[in-house]
């Protein structure tokens, strides 16, 4: 296994990227995948030069679902945007260059440190095997394995040290038991766990017509409780350790049944549902012939964008900024996803 691992390091000068023969392709991109999205945000926080990097660079209480989802635009991209993915991964890595500066116990922290950029990796990494073995029907030990060389080829887009990345599945393994034993509850991590039982937080976008009482006593507390649930439930031991978080024979019991409601949510519901959001939904449409290999990716609409005074801040990704806005063609590409 090692050896094969270490072979495909070899194997090609330039990044290649994932395509529809991929696992990573039908995991990371499903419906059923977005109810780990708080676990990411939370386990990726509790590194400290990434949660610090949260913490004195973003402004993410004032716009939860803003950010999250503008950035699922870039981040789907690297795995979806096909030629264009390199591109895409770079376009991240400049996001991310003026994120340093020491944290509040005098540790000095750079998002692009090798460990602290590979980190946010391994979790979305973990993420999809997670979604794939308990939401999307289990995943054998060859399809753990074939995750893992996927991982490696799709961090490769970034053009990032690869010194860090472990060399094998076994050795990522221990990897992430290591990184879960010294991960710490930052302040970045507790807040992302809150964001969503947070009352000053709005509606989700398309739930902001909501009449507020709606909003405040059914859908954001129902809501709130369902991601945590899940959120615990998807955690390693150590990790409900460290954050101090409670989980009963109970909790896995009802977890057990929700994974298994989930897998038969995700059998029964057609691919264009499934792969609907807009950077997935266009490069499955690429691959199959149905949009033009010259179109550009559907970029975020202008309703998720930043704020009007953060929009020239380079830490953002914006897409009138990238040039995006400017002509009516690409304007009803961004509002339609095609």
């Amino acid at each position: 296994m090692v050896s094969h691992s270490a072979t495909v390091r070899e194997s090609h000068t330039e990044p290649v990227p994932l395509g529809p023969d991929s696992l990573t392709w039908k995991i990371f991109g499903s419906l059923y995948y977005m109810p780990t999205g708080l676990f990411v945000g939370m386990v990726q926080n509790m590194h400290p030069g990434l949660g610090a990097g949260v913490e004195f660079h973003s402004e993410i209480e004032d716009e939860l679902y803003q950010r999250v989802l503008r950035s699922l635009y870039p981040i789907m991209g690297v795995v979806f945007d096909g030629p264009r993915a390199r591109q895409t991964a770079r376009e991240i890595v400049d996001y991310h260059r003026d994120i340093k500066g020491v944290d509040a116990q005098g540790r000095r922290y750079h998002a692009l440190d090798p460990g602290t950029f590979y980190w946010a990796h391994a979790v979305f990494f973990v993420q999809t095997l997670r979604a794939g073995e308990l939401f999307l029907g289990g995943l054998t030990a060859a399809d753990r394995e074939q995750l893992w060389l996927e991982h490696y080829r799709w961090y490769e887009m970034y053009g990032m040290s690869m010194r860090v990345v472990p060399g094998s599945w076994p050795e990522f393994q221990r990897y992430w038991r290591d990184m879960c034993r010294i991960l710490e509850p930052t302040r970045a991590a507790r807040e992302v766990f809150h964001l969503a039982d947070n009352a000053s937080v709005p509606p989700f976008p398309i739930l902001r017509h909501l009449p507020e009482p709606l909003w405040e006593k059914l859908f954001r507390p129902s809501g709130a409780r369902f991601f945590q649930f899940v959120t615990i439930g998807l955690c390693d031991p150590a990790i409900r350790d460290t954050m101090g978080f409670r989980w009963t024979a109970r909790d896995q019991w009802l977890f057990e049944r929700l994974c298994r409601t989930l897998t038969a949510m995700n059998r029964a519901t057609p691919d264009g549902i499934k792969y609907a959001f807009p950077r997935v939904r266009a490069g499955r449409r690429r691959v199959a012939g149905k949009r033009a290999p010259w179109m550009p990716p559907p970029e975020a609409p202008e309703i998720l964008w930043p704020a009007p005074e953060h929009r020239d801040e380079p830490k953002h990704y914006c897409p009138v900024h990238a040039g995006s806005g400017a002509d009516a063609v690409t304007r009803f590409r961004q509002l339609s996803g095609f």
